[in-house]
């Protein structure tokens, strides 16, 4: 399912693709990044890391973002048994936004 976007530019960033790096972390031309298993989008720091600076407004648009969902996959995965997702086998659910859509 494809996450409707607040205006054309921010479509335009997210949406971006570069022709050299297949992670848009290694490219420099991309400045923004939308995490669909958090709902959160996201300004990238390229610091040869998977680092991005929170944004809670288009700053195209000024319209405001969606909520994070960050905490509550921490606390879905929790109610599993699941403590530390990054260390455990987590269900493949929960590395998209399907854990979320569904409940919406």
């Amino acid at each position: 399912m494809k996450v409707k976007q607040c205006c054309e530019k921010m479509k335009y960033f997210v949406n971006q693709k570069c022709n050299m790096h297949d992670d848009a972390f290694c490219c420099p031309d991309i400045i923004m990044f939308y995490e669909e298993k958090f709902d959160e989008y996201g300004i990238i720091i390229h610091d040869s890391g998977k680092s991005y600076i929170k944004i809670e407004f288009c700053p195209w648009c000024g319209k405001k973002l969606p909520d994070s969902k960050r905490d509550s996959w921490f606390i879905e995965l929790d109610k599993q048994g699941i403590m530390n997702p990054f260390e455990e086998d987590i269900p493949e659910k929960f590395n998209s936004g399907a854990w979320w859509k569904n409940k919406e």
